[in-house]
C-alpha cells in the first residue's frame, strides 16, 4: 500500500505504538491522586510528555493543554474566551471547518461577527485587506498556518503582530504544519496554538492547545481534577494548566505523542522538512501537465482533472492500493470559492519517497485514459 494522506493522519512510527502498548500493559491506570507506584508512574510519563511538548514549540510546561485535538483545542477557545456582541472575529477564507465553524457558533450564540481575509487570484492571503480588516473593533484573529486543502503556507507571525496592534487574541491552527515545520510560539508571538497528535505521527484523540493567556479564559469543562476545592455553594479553580484538564485525560494519548515528539526529534524536525520539500518539488516536475489547487511546494498537493469527479479517481487509485483524498477537505465554503467541488490530494510524510510519487502519477494517468480526459 503506497499512502499518501498524512494531512489527513500520519502513519505511527513503531516507537509510539510500543510506547501505548507499554502504558496499557505496564501502568495503565489513572494519575495524579493515586499513591501506588503505578499511578505515580503514570503521571511522571504524562507531565513529561508535557515538558517534551513544551519544550519542542518554545513553551512554558504550564503553557500546553491537553486537549482531544485541534477541534477540541478551538471549540475551546471559541467558548472561552471573554466575547461579547458586536465583537469580531476575523478569520480567512481557507479556513478548515475546525476554525471557521466553532466562531460561526459563537457569532450565532453572542451575537459576534465573522469577518474573512479574502484570498488573492493565486490563492494566497491578501495581507493588505487583513490590515484594514483587523481593527479596534477585532477580539481575535485565528488562521490557519499551513492550508490542509491548497498547501498555502500564511504569514503568520505578521498576521498575529497586527493582531497584537489592535490588543485581540491571535490563534494558530498548526496541525498542518506542525509534523514538518519547525514552529517556535516565541518567535511567531501568538496568544494560542493548536495542533493534534495523529498530524505528527502520534496517537489520535490527543491534541495541544498552547496559551501564553491561558487565565483569560473560563473553565471550559468541569469535573474532577480542575478544582482546587468545592463545596455546596461553589468551587476554587486549581491553577493553570489543571483548570483546563477536567476528567481522566487520554493518558496513553499523551504519552504516546511524548513518544512521537522523541521520534521527530530523533530523525531532527529539519531533516524532514527538507525531505518533504524536496518530495514535493519532484512532485510538482511530475504534475507540471496537471491543474494544481494552490500550492504544492509544501507538502500538500491537490489537483483536478477537468470533467471527472475527485471521487472517481481516489476510488480508482484505491484499486491499485494508492491512498489519497478527494472531496473538499472540511473546506467547504473555500471550494465553492474556487469553483470547484473538490479536489484530489496527496500529502506527504518522513516515510514517501520519490517511488510513491511515480506510482502516483502513473495510476492518475490510467485514470485519465480510462476516464478519456486530459489533466
Amino acid at each position: 500500500m503506497i499512502y499518501l494522506d498524512s494531512a489527513a493522519s500520519s502513519w505511527k512510527p513503531e516507537v509510539v505504538v510500543d510506547k501505548v502498548e507499554e502504558y496499557y500493559t505496564s501502568y495503565g491506570v489513572n494519575i495524579h491522586r493515586g499513591l501506588y507506584s503505578s499511578s505515580v508512574r503514570a503521571t511522571k510519563e504524562f507531565e513529561e510528555a508535557r515538558r517534551k511538548i513544551a519544550k519542542f514549540i518554545g513553551a512554558k510546561n504550564n503553557e500546553i493543554v491537553f486537549t482531544y485535538g485541534t477541534t477540541d483545542s478551538l471549540n475551546m477557545l471559541a467558548s472561552s474566551l471573554p466575547l461579547k456582541k458586536g465583537d469580531e472575529i476575523v478569520i480567512s477564507e481557507m479556513e478548515h471547518h475546525a476554525n471557521l465553524l466553532p466562531w460561526l457558533k459563537v457569532a450565532k450564540d453572542k451575537g459576534c461577527v465573522v469577518k474573512y481575509i479574502p484570498l488573492r487570484d493565486d490563492l494566497t492571503l491578501d495581507m493588505d485587506a487583513a490590515k484594514k480588516l483587523i481593527s479596534d473593533k477585532t477580539k481575535v484573529v485565528s488562521v490557519v498556518h499551513l492550508s490542509n486543502s491548497i498547501g498555502v503556507l500564511n504569514d503568520v507571525k505578521a498576521i498575529c503582530s497586527m493582531a497584537s496592534d489592535v490588543g485581540a487574541y491571535s490563534i494558530v491552527d498548526a496541525a498542518q504544519s506542525i509534523a514538518h515545520m519547525k514552529i517556535d510560539v516565541n518567535d511567531i508571538d501568538c496568544d494560542f496554538l493548536a495542533f493534534s497528535g495523529h498530524k505528527i505521527y502520534g496517537p489520535t484523540g490527543i491534541g495541544i492547545l498552547y496559551g501564553k493567556k491561558l487565565a483569560d479564559l473560563s473553565e471550559y469543562r468541569v469535573g474532577g481534577d480542575m478544582i482546587d476545592s468545592v463545596s455546596y455553594d461553589g468551587y476554587v479553580v486549581a491553577d493553570i494548566p489543571a483548570r483546563f484538564e477536567a476528567g481522566t485525560p487520554n493518558i496513553a494519548g499523551a504519552v504516546g505523542l511524548g513518544a512521537a515528539i522523541d521520534y521527530v526529534n530523533f530523525l531532527t524536525i529539519e531533516k524532514i522538512e527538507s525531505h518533504i520539500k524536496d518530495l514535493s518539488s519532484y512532485a510538482i516536475e511530475k504534475l507540471k501537465d496537471c491543474k494544481i489547487i494552490g500550492d504544492g511546494s509544501n507538502g500538500i498537493i491537490s489537483l483536478v482533472m477537468q470533467g471527472v469527479h475527485a471521487h472517481d479517481v481516489a476510488v480508482y487509485l484505491a484499486s491499485k492500493d494508492i491512498c489519497i483524498r478527494a472531496g473538499h477537505h472540511c473546506c467547504e465554503p473555500l471550494m465553492k470559492k474556487i469553483g470547484v467541488n473538490g479536489t484530489t490530494r496527496i500529502s506527504f510524510g518522513y516515510l514517501n519517497n520519490k517511488k510513491d510519487v511515480d506510482a502516483f502519477c502513473l495510476a492518475l494517468k490510467e485514470a485519465g485514459d480510462l476516464f478519456h480526459v486530459s489533466n
